[in-house]
């Protein structure tokens, strides 16, 4: 059985630390810090996705614009066209498209709204769990 991006919210939570568009860069550079998080979701006022930025946002925005950038909207920086899953996506479908489209954090929409995120190390942690139970049924099957 496939694992899904449902079986992973289900474990690991559905909480998602989101900014509005206006929020500064700087106020969303403390954000990813005091989370401990490598992504910020850029909601509406209706919960739908606006964007996302990312640590590597931040490192382009500064790389870009020096120090003047952390005075700037996230909405200048952000990834305005995100990349979204569903609950019903599988792990595998996410590995190929994080991996092809080289991003970290996917957010999960449900019925057009935010419903979770995905990182690429709930993809591994999941992908390892998912090894080592195969590898259990196999030594299982043959001890008999």
């Amino acid at each position: 059985m496939a694992i899904t991006v449902r079986m992973i919210l289900d474990e690991k939570g559905r909480a998602v630390v989101t900014a509005p568009a206006t929020t500064s860069i700087s106020e969303v550079a403390v954000i990813l810090h005091q989370n401990r998080i490598g992504a910020v979701v850029i909601a509406d006022e209706g919960g739908r996705i606006a964007g996302i930025f990312t640590e590597r946002d931040l490192a382009a925005a500064v790389g870009k614009h020096g120090a003047r950038a952390l005075t700037a909207p996230v909405s200048q920086e952000m990834t305005d066209n995100v990349y979204r899953c569903d609950e019903g996506t599988t792990v595998n479908e996410l590995m190929e498209v994080m991996t092809k489209r080289h991003f970290r954090h996917v957010p999960v929409e449900v019925d057009g709204k935010l419903a979770g995120i995905i990182s690429i190390g709930d993809v591994v942690k999941s992908r390892i769990r998912e090894v080592e139970q195969e590898a259990e049924h196999i030594k299982s099957y043959i001890a008999g």
